[in-house]
């Protein structure tokens, strides 16, 4: 069974930094893309950030130039530095990979970021 485990959130004042992780295991097969999402409070869930096996990273434009996503394939983990946050970044942050040896995406359960001002 795949498992998506995130961590690293927590509270921070605006203009801090946090690094989120997300671990996968369960599996023998390679991981394609892996995203952060997230869903503040009264909003559709969003995608932050992506990231390609081969390295290749797309980002939303709200985040772009203070966050920072990276991947060990080794590892099977992605990570997301987020620096200079915002209190419109607070949300629950969800990781997400996709498998193409089961043709779907699994998701984690997610880790709340809150950002006071």
């Amino acid at each position: 069974q795949v498992q998506l485990v995130e961590s690293g959130g927590g509270l921070v004042q605006a203009g801090g930094s946090l690094r989120l992780s997300c671990a996968a295991s369960g599996y023998m097969f390679s991981i394609q893309a892996m995203d952060w999402y997230r869903q503040a409070p009264g909003k559709q869930r969003e995608l932050v950030a992506t990231v390609s096996r081969d390295g290749r990273t797309i980002y939303e434009d709200s985040v772009k130039g203070r966050f920072t996503i990276s991947r060990d394939n080794a590892k099977n983990t992605v990570y997301m530095q987020m620096n200079g946050l915002k209190p419109e970044d607070t949300a629950v942050y969800y990781c997400r990979a996709f498998l193409p040896a089961f043709g779907q995406y699994y998701w984690g359960q997610g880790t709340q970021v809150t950002v006071s001002s």
